[in-house]
């Protein structure tokens, strides 16, 4: 690779100092979007959702475990498919270890895929992966927070995702992150959802390319994430 500039490092240092006053800036904002975000109304859960899980069905009040606060990864995984998701592996991929960390924080954490356990089980352990995750293939959770288009999707048929109307969508499932909290007596809200790009804070791989000097470097043009394979397939 080529370098785009080069300087001297007083010169590096007084570019930098100006970036970092940009970075500043951007951190501050972010602060104030994530309390914008807190300060997001409830929405009461009043449906009952019964998902597959590795030691028997659970509710959706049982992934809290004893936590408060539920964060929901919606790992796109049809019933259909071969295997999940390339690009939500690249996700979960930065999933192990977050578990003990979020617990202390109040904060459980699960993925939630349509395809059965005994399609998720092999594919995780082939994976090396430990974070929860469990089935909605027996309810309608993922269609109720628009992730799933139903195994008979067309891309021409209109969707619903990232809160607006798609008149074309290529995939039947979708991904995004979902959060839930539960009061003192036991009655579930919905506190938040975000999709698309809205998922790249929890991609840790993004995080340090956007740090190299070729970034992301992706077309910008058709699939943008043609590059990425499973971790066992590059």
């Amino acid at each position: 690779m080529k370098p785009t500039k080069i300087s001297s490092r007083r010169e590096w240092l007084a570019a930098r100092r100006k970036l970092l006053a940009r970075e500043k800036l951007h951190t501050r904002e972010q602060d104030a979007i994530a309390e914008a975000r807190r300060e997001l109304p409830w929405v009461k859960i009043d449906k009952s959702y019964v998902f597959e899980a590795e030691a028997g069905n659970k509710t959706l009040a049982d992934l809290f475990g004893n936590r408060s606060q539920l964060v929901v990864y919606h790992f796109m995984f049809g019933p259909e498919w071969e295997e999940g998701c390339k690009s939500c592996s690249f996700w979960a991929d930065s999933f192990n270890g977050l578990e003990a960390h979020l617990n202390e924080r109040d904060i459980a954490f699960v993925a939630i895929s349509r395809a059965p356990m005994h399609m998720l089980m092999p594919f995780k352990q082939r994976m090396g992966w430990r974070f929860d995750w469990v089935s909605s293939y027996p309810n309608d959770f993922n269609a109720d927070f628009h992730v799933s288009f139903g195994s008979d999707h067309k891309p021409e048929n209109p969707v619903t995702y990232n809160f607006r109307e798609n008149t074309f969508y290529p995939m039947d499932e979708a991904h995004g992150t979902s959060v839930f909290a539960k009061d003192d007596a036991g009655a579930i809200y919905h506190t938040y959802s975000t999709y698309g790009r809205g998922l790249d804070a929890a991609n840790a791989a993004y995080c340090y390319v956007d740090m190299t000097p070729n970034g992301r470097n992706e077309p910008a043009e058709g699939n943008p994430m043609a590059w990425v394979r499973h971790h066992d397939k590059y």
